[in-house]
């Protein structure tokens, strides 16, 4: 929907033709890269402009974000990447998520879950990941992959103010003495411009860069990470290291408009995108609008069905049977959607999961069915971070990579550098919940890469973006405002966005709950009057405090130009060429 009047509220958003839009799109045609700092971009870039391909891209993005985003992710941290061959048309899901140690007990954990510390680091595994796909897909030696992050951590990164702020308040990063070298040299946290080198992570990647998987799950990585984790009272071990390997999967998707989305299968949660684009589909949204009321109801209603279903059904599909098929189906949508009143919103913790399993072809296993008993049981800052590439020959890659809150557990394992994750946060406590804790299962995560594609089978829109279980309702705004309305990239993510919290349904332990509707200020008295009127409870933040920090790559379905945007909500930058 391209108009060529400029509407009134958009007078100060100098790129907007749809939307808010105060960055115009990066545009190019032999390649663009998103990601959340600009140095990660630059590495990427400079691995496309040396004759490799999005995969190598991915690479060198992937290890920069090491040193030069390290709230949200690096190497010890886990993750999911989405990659698309032009080649030969297919997708493929790299799932780089490590399990919760084999010694990780209910019984050990019985005070708790700590949110950092030695206790909180599950296996790491995005590592694995990484290097599998650049073994599959890559073109480039794997050292010159890795080489601008090495660089970056010998050279130094200056510190951001974002980074800045998150690190003075992050008060358990002062914990540990190899933290405090790195993050806090001179007694305090390093401030705006203040420059951080790794000196240690710098020989861990030259080592990977040299000896591959094996130096990381089955050599001195593993073997300084496990002696600094059990030395702090810790329960990883050399075996949880050397048992991890990357889960490949194909996608699972749904269409919408025509378009087919492609999303991660659990134990992602992308197939909660693909429900709530399912659900969406059955109503007449672009005759509503963009940002009106009735548009923003029915997605947060959807959205809160998809959600129920999850806390039912999804865990890991190793040891839970997850009726996935049933899940995604557009009947089951139909049987879901038929409960929404379009003139009121459903009460907290109202809604209840649907019956997936009656809409799929396979009938459950009995010997890993688990229905959850429903207990009321709020989403805290994630640290993850989203990044996508496309290259000259149209392979592209969505990657998401965590630490999972922010700076992860604050632990660096040893001379390694490795800040480690404390993804351990996710598992729950209670026997009854479908995802309790259980020694060597990966557990229910949050991030979901995602493609679309035309009816006629052309790559459309890459995207993703962090944000917890926030992640499918930014990346649901986005599809529907790039589908339905046709905005473009830079609209897509500048957009005003909403956020719907849900009782009882957030992954961060200790799981407590609230019922909100957080919208930000950019949205019109109209629609917020419309919202409170159906029953929501509205909060308005502030005009660009929504959660998340999107990235997107459009392509232009006539000529093929790449137009890249980056969120202006994090330290995102957009490349192209």
């Amino acid at each position: 929907m391209v108009t060529d009047q400029l509407p009134p509220l958009l007078e100060n958003s100098p790129h907007g033709v749809n939307s808010d839009s105060y960055r115009p799109d990066v545009m190019g045609v032999h390649g663009a890269v998103v990601a959340n700092h600009p140095l990660a971009s630059q590495a990427g870039m400079r691995i496309l402009q040396a004759g490799g391909n999005a995969v190598d891209a991915a690479v060198a993005i992937s290890f920069a974000l090491s040193i030069a985003e390290p709230q949200s992710s690096g190497i010890g941290g886990d993750g999911f990447i989405m990659i698309h061959d032009a080649k030969s048309g297919s997708i493929k899901i790299a799932n780089s998520v490590g399990a919760a140690p084999l010694a990780a007990t209910q019984e050990l954990y019985s005070a708790g879950i700590p949110a950092k510390g030695p206790l909180s680091i599950s296996v790491p595994g995005i590592v694995h990941g990484v290097l599998s796909t650049h073994e599959k897909f890559g073109q480039l030696k794997l050292a010159q992959c890795i080489e601008p992050a090495i660089e970056l951590c010998e050279g130094g990164v200056p510190t951001s103010a974002r980074i800045a702020r998150l690190l003075k308040s992050e008060k358990p990063m002062l914990d540990y003495e190899l933290t405090r070298t790195v993050y806090a040299p001179s007694g305090r946290p390093v401030r705006t411009g203040e420059v951080v080198r790794n000196l240690d992570l710098a020989q861990s990647m030259k080592l990977i860069a040299e000896e591959g998987v094996d130096a990381y799950y089955n050599g001195p990585i593993a073997k300084e990470i496990v002696r600094q984790v059990s030395e702090l009272g810790g329960v990883l071990t050399e075996e949880d290291f050397s048992r991890h390997t990357t889960r490949w999967h194909d996608p699972i998707s749904t269409t919408y408009r025509g378009n087919t989305v492609y999303e991660a299968p659990p134990n992602s949660s992308g197939h909660i995108l693909l429900q709530e684009l399912n659900m969406a589909e059955l109503y007449d949204i672009p005759s509503w609008g963009p940002d009106s009321a009735e548009t923003i109801h029915v997605m947060v209603e959807a959205k809160r069905r998809a959600f129920a279903d999850r806390e039912a059904y999804m865990a890991d599909p190793e040891f839970i049977d997850v009726p996935t098929e049933g899940l995604i189906c557009k009947d089951f949508a139909g049987s879901r959607a038929r409960g929404i009143d379009l003139e009121a919103a459903a009460e907290a913790m109202s809604v209840r999961e649907g019956d997936p399993w009656a809409f799929q072809d396979a009938p459950p296993d009995v010997s890993k069915r688990f229905r959850r008993q429903w207990k009321s049981v709020t989403e805290r800052t994630t640290g993850t971070t989203h990044f996508c590439v496309i290259d000259r020959w149209g392979n592209a890659v969505s990657q998401l990579q965590s630490l999972q809150t922010n700076f992860g557990s604050a632990l660096i394992g040893g001379k390694t550098g490795i800040l480690l994750n404390n993804r351990m946060t996710y598992w729950h406590l209670d026997e009854d919940h479908i995802d309790a804790l259980r020694p060597g299962q990966r557990v229910r995560h949050t991030m979901n890469p995602v493609m679309a594609f035309t009816p006629n089978g052309k790559l459309r829109v890459i995207c993703g973006t962090p944000g917890g279980d926030t992640q499918v309702q930014t990346n649901f705004q986005m599809l529907v405002n790039a589908l339905d309305f046709g905005y473009s990239a830079s609209e897509c993510v500048e957009a005003p966005r909403w956020t719907h919290y849900q009782s009882g349904m957030e992954s961060t332990y200790p799981h407590t709950g609230f019922e909100s509707l957080k919208l930000e200020r950019r949205f019109s008295d109209a629609t917020v009057e419309g919202l409170r009127k159906r029953g929501h409870d509205v909060e308005i933040i502030g005009a660009w405090e929504g959660t998340g920090s999107a990235g997107m790559i459009q392509i232009h379905p006539e000529t093929g130009a790449y137009m890249a945007a980056a969120d202006p909500r994090r330290d995102g930058h957009a490349i192209a060429w």
